[in-house]
């Protein structure tokens, strides 16, 4: 009997076993269900139409409209620096000049050949009136006399170039060069910008999308650091019709109003240009938007059984205040999910809120 007694607790070890793993199955079963059931509370928002102007952020630094980038004419080594940076010059004042000892040897050279042709011309001229010379020697040698005093001319000139002389009344806001330096011809030795108290430009540099929304008289807000509570109007003034080969932007110049506040050359600027034209935004709350970069996001917006979401590509144009200007994604959507869609997937359910 002992051997069939052991078998049957055996049998009953592995019966009560069982049971209680499928009971225990039966309970994960359960929990997973219930799992897979929760629902997410979600609040919507209408999505809102307007038609706005995008405005355009840019950043220069004031200086006059007046502005002149001085130089020599011809290269030559500096002989003397009349002026330093900040002090202030008057129209035809003498700021610099260059050594002369080349530049004079060049003008008597010239005066020379002059000299000389004078008298080859003279002298074939008496030879063609005894019929020693023919016309075209003569010819010959009154073109020469011309040629050489076209080069003494060219001589003096350059002679009459080699200073700079302030073209504005106006204040030295930059010296490149001092004195005993070479000056190659035509490379900036001054800026001289000018002094009107009305006459304030901030020259911004923007993208050809831009530059192409942007038109002669539009408005623009200018903000200085120097001046941090106070907001400059301003107006465009000049837009520039080919891009900078160096850094690819188009300049703008905005005219500035003072309104009785000092300036000075050189003033940081931080510029909001409003442009004529305008476009349709979607606006939604800024919260609605996730996984943001740069003008990309998503949104989330209930599906056609209203028990479901889905994301939404959009585009971001800007944001005003706590509400984001969308310029794309939301054609023909009524509603987006505001609070609660940082816990939402695809596979959420949803319910919503008032």
């Amino acid at each position: 009997m002992k051997p069939l007694q052991l078998l049957l607790s055996l049998l009953l070890s592995v019966l009560i076993w069982a049971c209680g793993t499928k009971a225990s199955d039966q309970k994960q079963e359960v929990a997973t269900t219930e799992l897979d059931e929760t629902v997410v509370p979600v609040r919507l928002a209408p999505v809102q139409m307007v038609t706005r102007a995008e405005p355009i952020a840019a950043s220069g630094l004031l200086s006059s409209a007046e502005e002149a980038r001085l130089s020599f004419k011809i290269g030559g080594i500096i002989n003397k620096m009349y002026v330093d940076e900040g002090q202030t010059v008057r129209k035809g004042q003498l700021l610099a000049t260059l050594d002369l000892t080349e530049i004079n040897a060049q003008v008597s050279q010239a005066q020379l050949s002059v000299d000389k042709s004078e008298r080859d011309m003279n002298r074939v001229k008496a030879m063609y009136a005894d019929t020693a010379a023919t016309l075209e020697q003569m010819q010959n040698a009154t073109t020469g006399n011309s040629v050489a005093r076209q080069s003494l001319t060219i001589a003096k000139f350059n002679q009459s170039y080699a200073q700079i002389r302030s073209s504005v009344d106006g204040t030295v806001t930059r010296k490149a060069m001092n004195e005993g330096e070479l000056a190659a011809p035509g490379a900036t030795a001054f800026i001289v910008s000018g002094n009107r108290w009305n006459d304030w430009v901030v020259r911004v540099g923007v993208s050809d999308k831009d530059w192409a929304r942007l038109r002669l008289g539009n408005r623009a807000s200018v903000m200085f650091d120097a001046y941090p509570n106070r907001t400059f109007r301003g107006t465009v003034s000049e837009l520039a019709q080919a891009a900078d080969p160096m850094n690819k932007l188009y300049e703008v110049e905005i005219r500035i109003d003072p309104n009785g506040v000092r300036f000075a050359p050189g003033l940081f600027a931080k510029v909001q240009l409003t442009p004529d034209q305008s476009r349709s935004y979607a606006v939604v709350p800024v919260e609605a938007i996730v996984e943001g970069n740069g003008q990309q996001g998503f949104v989330y917006i209930l599906t056609a059984d209203k028990k479901g979401v889905r994301k939404q590509p959009v585009q971001i144009g800007f944001l005003d205040g706590d509400k984001v200007l969308l310029s794309n994604g939301l054609a023909n959507v009524k509603d987006v999910v505001t609070a609660g869609s940082a816990f939402l997937t695809e596979e959420s359910s949803v319910i919503i809120k008032n």
